[in-house]
């Protein structure tokens, strides 16, 4: 029997009479596929109504732009709400907004399907509204797989396809839908005959373990390391105890990816935290002086972050062979699942050293940092400091909470302040960096778990970007959700502040009006015209309430907290020319020339004073 004919009054059922928008719909369920994001039209008419049809068996999702959609079926995936992420968007603009979205899903390696409509086959070429060549735009974003529907009987190979693809590929695969093919009668088993496939919807096996061998030669490389760091990105996650127990076992140091922040257990002395331009000092340091490096499913593109070429010897693991040896120039690259793998390098490794001075030293270094950052929140700020919101939030984070970030200023701080513990899950658009991921990931994610707390950090930026519409989305599902938990906090510094500290630090150029400053939004206001909860903080003194207020709501909250434009994000490294490009932006005329010096001088000597032991 095909997988399409389930049983009696499963979603994956056939109506009496199916469409192919029927067809389409029971054998993406098939393939795990229960949640569309997506925003209507005429284009994709036929297969909402084929939604409709499955009785909420397989569930809709409105969201206000198609963009939200793209972004949302990337963080499905992410955060663990089903194997593949879906978005349906109806032709012309909902297929262009959905772009973006679909991209950041692409750079971050997560199986999504697009349903796109498209105009009628028999006014194809005709200059009809709304058309345009969805093969040719879509034809990067979807380069893995791509395909128009042209008759019934391809749907069952189609949509197979396109899934395996995407699952196997770890990207974006895309099916082009014109309107009228959506109503035609249904062909769910194609004749056995020339030209016809008949397709399986089996899941295909993984990679898993490399060859004996070459785990061998792996060992055989860590084992004589005595200042051994690891670094672990997205492609760790779900391995969480082989990554400690391996990290036990060489006495390493655990630098994480943003992507892989939820693969350690951040209150842990040896993880040293984020890496990169927006990580940790103890996190820089671990590379600057390791002697080996274990990459675990990650490639974190920025080569001045890795060791000195020569320094330290190298072993990488990753699912997709094709990312190995691309950042750091390894001796033993293992293509596999990290589990698995990290299990068999296990028993190849013998035992481990037992404490080192390098741990201890690691550890040291860690805990110098986290006192700063504690340190840094607490200076005064005008009005508030950004960090403290952070540092505040950090202390009262429910075990089980959902956390999702924007692009900006708030992943700084996130990356610092936030330590993630077993039981959260948190993410954000890790490689496109697009600002406006923040609101979508959270909506995603909550209905992924309705029965858990989430926060989603944004900056006023991405708010007004896509944050203040979502927030109608928020509005129109929150009494569905069995916790209704859902906080928002904006930093509302009225500039585009990262991007002005770019301009500053990298072009020696001061802050440019025109271009950055954004306008003061009473965002909880706004919340509360929604029938949500609005908290304004505008003096530090506040913070702990308004965290423990939000945290206990019976509805979702709005936090607009009046920041600090001028808190300095000082890299973990911060150069002398980066130190002259900035002061050069000030004696330049930079607007905001006074708040730097404020802010500059006592963030620079917090952040850079020698370490000193605890008593």
């Amino acid at each position: 029997m095909s997988a399409d004919h389930t049983a009696p009054g499963e979603a994956g059922t056939l109506p009496r009479h199916p469409t192919v928008a029927d067809h389409i719909v029971s054998r993406l369920f098939s393939w795990g596929v229960h949640r569309y994001f997506g925003y209507p039209g005429d284009g994709i008419n036929g297969l909402t109504s084929a939604l409709q049809r499955t009785d909420r068996r397989a569930q809709f999702i409105q969201v206000r732009h198609e963009e939200t959609a793209g972004f949302a079926a990337s963080a499905h995936v992410k955060y663990g709400g089903g194997p593949l992420g879906c978005a349906l968007v109806t032709s012309g603009p909902g297929a262009i907004h959905l772009l973006n979205g679909l991209y950041d899903a692409k750079l971050d390696h997560q199986p999504v399907i697009a349903l796109v409509g498209h105009t009628a086959t028999t006014a194809e070429g005709g200059g009809y509204y709304q058309e345009v060549d969805l093969l040719a735009l879509y034809k990067d974003v979807a380069a893995a797989f791509l395909a128009q529907l042209d008759h019934p009987s391809q749907v069952r190979h189609l949509v197979d396809r396109a899934c395996r693809t995407a699952l196997a590929r770890r990207t974006v695969t895309a099916l082009i839908l014109p309107r009228d093919l959506q109503d035609e009668p249904a062909v769910p088993d194609p004749p056995h005959a020339h030209g016809y496939y008949h397709t399986s919807n089996a899941p295909s096996s993984t990679p898993t373990v490399p060859p004996a061998e070459d785990v061998r030669r792996a060992a055989d490389v860590l084992r004589g390391g005595q200042r051994v760091a690891m670094l672990v990105g997205q492609g760790a996650l779900g391995a969480r105890d082989e990554v400690r127990e391996i990290a036990h076992r060489l006495g390493a140091g655990v630098a994480t990816a943003l992507l892989g922040f939820t693969a350690v257990d951040h209150s842990e002395p040896w993880v040293t935290g984020a890496i990169g331009l927006l990580g940790t000092r103890p996190s820089w340091q671990l590379m600057s002086g390791c002697d080996r490096l274990l990459i675990v499913g990650s490639n974190m593109p920025y080569s001045e972050f890795y060791p000195p070429p020569g320094q330290a010897r190298g072993v990488q693991i990753d699912l997709d062979g094709t990312q190995l040896g691309l950042r750091y120039p390894t001796e033993v690259n293992l293509t596999g699942d990290a589990r698995p793998t990290l299990r068999a390098l296990l028993d190849e490794l013998g035992p481990g050293p037992g404490p080192t001075a390098w741990r201890a030293e690691v550890a040291e270094a860690t805990s110098a940092w986290r006192r700063v950052q504690r340190d840094l929140a607490e200076q005064a700020a005008d009005p508030v400091n950004p960090q403290l919101l952070f540092h505040t939030l950090n202390q009262r984070l429910p075990d089980d909470v959902l956390l999702a970030v924007d692009c900006g200023t708030t992943t700084a701080w996130y990356a610092r302040h936030i330590q993630v513990r077993p039981g959260m899950l948190a993410s954000l658009s890790g490689t496109l960096l697009s600002m406006g991921g923040a609101m979508p990931y959270a909506l995603s994610a909550k209905f992924a778990h309705p029965d858990r707390p989430l926060v989603a950090l944004i900056g006023d930026g991405a708010m007004q970007m896509n944050g203040v519409n979502e927030l109608i989305t928020v509005a129109k599902y929150w009494r569905s959700w069995a916790d209704p938990r859902f906080v928002v906090l904006v930093l509302n510094n009225r500039d585009l502040a990262f991007v002005s500290w770019e301009q500053r630090s990298s072009e020696g150029t001061p802050m440019f009006p025109d271009s950055q400053q954004l306008p003061d939004i009473a965002y909880h206001q706004w919340a509360e015209v929604l029938g949500l909860h609005g908290e304004l903080v505008d003096s530090p003194e506040q913070v702990p309430d308004v965290w423990d207020r939000a945290l206990a709501a019976d509805r979702p909250v709005v936090i607009n907290a009046l920041v600090d434009p001028a808190e300095l994000m000082l890299p973990p490294h911060f150069t002398a020319e980066q130190a002259r490009k900035t002061a050069a932006a000030v004696l330049r005329g930079d607007t905001d020339w006074a708040g730097i010096i404020r802010r500059g001088l006592p963030a620079t000597l917090a952040s850079y004073r020698p370490r000193r032991r605890e008593r």
